[in-house]
């Protein structure tokens, strides 16, 4: 492989403490695109840090298999991984494409488009509940609030539980044993899927026109769904439903704060770069770091061979760097166009079911943002979430010359 200055780590919160470890990403792209990756206590694993490879990986689940040893970075026993089975990402087809059939069409691009206007009001809303104060924590206050909002009304709870269960899904995705213990994320998923539990026994006493009351009607092959597996959706649904959106709203603000002629150039067009600018955040900030893979047969991947039982991580901040595939990758150009980028998963059956609706709540965030607040700017250090699987912000103080709300109590 070659000396380098590079120290590589892809797992440790230290290296993703400042975001993606953008130095590491290149010089693997370069010198060792499929690397075995060191973790203490297990045989490693092999990180897949270019473009190409990590497309492959992600659109063959016979060869990559979702199910084997989970989608999370770590090497579990079949006992630890007895109780995620009935969760999507879990799965591989076909038994993964049915249960993605009961909600898919709820997120069909027809229908995200039908719950613009609600988006748009609920942004609304949350501008007006910071705009009168001059500063606020972007994060807790704004960015979280939407996605959790949203969620909460798709899901036919009440808003309040809804920003509960953000605050549980940031336990549960910390990687830093120091900031939240393995008993503390232990016991955030015992509490939402105590929750959930709630929430099924309430619909299916009186369902509703909501997306949680479909599913305890639904069923595969025939049957019903059991609670462990309405459980499981439910925080599924509540987790993806909130991570990208969130940490991208943050992400991307910050950006604007650190180019400040690129965001004098969106606010200049926002109906014309809007767009693209949601799809430049998402490639440039990569809200979700990696998913894992198993390797079900032995094969070849970029010229290294790969023995059954293997593991491979692909890291998609680093596709969305790579060079081969996007000119200038580490140039922020809200008007790039292709913009391919993988930040909502690389294809194949894990591909974000939820991706249109966080592009038009991320569009309608900053459309709020950018004309109500347009004078917003920091106001202290943002911290970042503790993870190496969300490359997120945990929180960010910002200020703003006060204004009117635009709701009427």
């Amino acid at each position: 492989m070659g000396a380098t200055d590079v120290q590589i780590d892809l797992i440790s919160p230290d290296s993703f403490r400042h975001g993606h470890p953008w130095e590491q990403y290149a010089w693997l792209r370069a010198n060792a695109p499929v690397y075995h990756h060191p973790e203490p206590g297990t045989p490693g694993f092999w990180a897949v840090t270019r473009y190409d490879d990590v497309r492959t990986v992600s659109r063959q689940p016979k060869v990559f298999s979702s199910a084997a040893k989970g989608p999370m970075v770590g090497d579990p026993t079949e006992e630890q991984l007895a109780g995620t089975r009935q969760m999507m990402l879990f799965m591989d087809p076909p038994e993964h494409d049915r249960f993605k059939l009961l909600v898919s069409r709820g997120f069909t691009p027809r229908n995200a488009q039908s719950l613009t206007a609600r988006i748009e009001s609920l942004a609304r809303d949350i501008v007006d509940d910071v705009i009168e104060r001059g500063e606020c924590d972007l994060v807790a206050d704004v960015a979280g609030r939407l996605p959790s909002g949203l969620i909460a009304e798709l899901m036919g709870i009440p808003r309040s539980d809804g920003e509960r269960l953000y605050e549980l899904t940031e336990m549960m995705h910390t990687t830093d044993d120091t900031v939240h213990s393995p008993e503390e994320r232990a016991g955030a998923v015992v509490e939402m899927l105590t929750y959930a539990a709630s929430v099924i026994e309430e619909k299916r006493r009186s369902p509703g026109d909501d997306i949680a009351s479909t599913l305890v009607q639904a069923t595969v092959d025939g049957d019903r769904l059991t609670d462990g597996e309405l459980q499981m959706f439910f925080l599924l649904l509540v987790n993806a439903g909130g991570d990208t959106t969130r940490n991208l709203i943050a992400a991307g603000l910050e950006l604007l704060f650190a180019h400040p002629d690129v965001r004098a150039r969106l606010i200049a067009d926002l109906d014309g770069l809007l767009p693209s600018a949601v799809e430049e955040m998402l490639r440039y900030t990569s809200p979700v770091a990696n998913f894992q893979r198993t390797v079900m047969e032995d094969t070849t991947l970029h010229g290294v061979d790969l023995a059954a039982g293997d593991r491979v991580v692909v890291f998609y901040g680093s596709a969305n760097r790579d060079e081969d595939v996007f000119d200038d990758p580490d140039r922020f150009d809200i008007g790039r166009s292709p913009n391919p980028h993988v930040a909502f998963g690389a294809g194949g059956p894990h591909l974000c079911l939820g991706m249109h609706v966080a592009r038009i709540e991320t569009a309608a965030m900053f459309r709020e943002l950018l004309t109500r607040l347009p004078d917003v700017e920091p106001a202290g250090e943002a911290e970042r979430l503790a993870s190496s699987f969300i490359a997120g912000i945990k929180t960010m103080p910002v200020r703003f010359t006060p204004g009117r709300r635009l709701a009427i109590d």
